[in-house]
């Protein structure tokens, strides 16, 4: 990928006819004929599966999984994996100050983060023609998952500094494992950072936006790109929060009104969504995923630093049939504007 990253970003807003650029990994699966155990093991099938969509569709970038549970594995919690579905994080390795003061900050290349890199870095010399994105988790929904997303929505207000004590491990442990992908060739990286959806916009100013921040002062630079995702239904109250975090894009789910967040957000800042990934790509038919796909696009085409995609990462269950009509749908869009 020889453009630099700032001239991609660019050209979203300067193209009137805008690629999609759904979040769509884990479906390699049923181009592979294997299962979703298989795909998170092994590097070699995470980048073939990446070439595999990006030789199938004309997206605007290749963006690899969003598993948000290779990183608190690294960490030490306990994940159960399953055949057809993402791995998920089980129990707490946090409960009390003492076990935050204690938890180690893993090396890079702990447990699955080495595979993944690999994975990114073979996908880079597959994949020439279009930016190559690696996902990872957010500060907040890291530190989440190491003491129980339920129980971080109360230590937030009865134990604040527990979770600013694990949130600063976090943001060492993040900010070196994206250092690595940008290392292995990544053109950037998607950032997901969900659980903060969950909080109070004033929550979210202490406990996600300052370690968000960081992260991306980082690594991000003209070649390296951070795409925030959240899929919150409170993210349009966050609106100034998120300006401030100075990302390179922002990704947005199905829980809000994408037209409603274009009108909030300046014309020069890029948002990108937000198909459902279940109940359209997953559980709806190709009609549906017409409709809803050539809804959201009447509703904001108009906005030039729009750009269609899903609302968060796409199953690997999801019909390719569903996957196709919404490509079909954007080209019908776009066809029918005469762009």
């Amino acid at each position: 990928m020889s453009k630099i990253i700032q001239e991609w970003l660019n050209d979203q807003i300067g193209v009137k006819r805008k690629k999609s650029m759904p979040v769509l990994s884990f479906p390699s699966t049923s181009l592979m004929g294997i299962s979703v155990t298989e795909l998170i093991g092994k590097s070699e099938l995470q980048a073939k599966g990446m070439k595999m969509i990006a030789d199938r569709l004309d997206t605007s970038a290749s963006v690899s999984m969003m598993d948000l549970s290779v990183e608190a594995e690294a960490f030490g919690s306990t994940v159960r994996f399953f055949d057809d579905e993402v791995p998920t994080v089980i129990g707490a390795l946090v409960k009390s100050q003492e076990d935050a003061d204690a938890l180690k900050v893993p090396e890079v290349g702990a447990f699955r983060t080495g595979c993944y890199i690999d994975g990114i870095s073979k996908a880079c010399g597959l994949i020439t023609d279009r930016p190559v994105f690696a996902g990872i988790i957010g500060p907040f929904s890291l530190a989440g998952r190491l003491v129980d997303v339920t129980t971080a929505m109360m230590m937030c207000i009865e134990n604040p500094e527990i979770m600013h004590t694990v949130l600063k491990k976090t943001v060492q442990f993040l900010i070196k494992y994206s250092q690595a992908y940008k290392d292995a060739g990544a053109n950037g990286i998607v950032m997901a950072e969900p659980l903060t959806g969950l909080l109070s916009p004033g929550l979210a100013k202490k406990f996600s936006e300052p370690y968000v921040k960081e992260i991306i002062d980082a690594v991000k630079d003209d070649d390296f790109a951070v795409i925030y995702h959240n899929c919150g239904a409170s993210v349009v109250k966050m609106t100034d929060s998120l300006l401030r975090l100075n990302a390179s894009a922002y990704h947005f789910g199905n829980s809000i009104s994408m037209k409603k967040m274009m009108e909030l957000l300046p014309p020069d800042v890029i948002a990108m969504g937000n198909i459902d990934p279940a109940s359209q790509f997953r559980n709806g038919t190709p009609e549906s995923i017409r409709e809803d796909t050539l809804r959201v696009l009447d509703e904001c085409w108009q906005f030039p630093n729009f750009v269609i995609s899903s609302g968060c990462d796409i199953p690997a269950q999801s019909s390719w049939d569903n996957i196709d009509a919404f490509f079909n749908a954007v080209d019908e869009f776009y066809t029918n504007k005469n762009m």
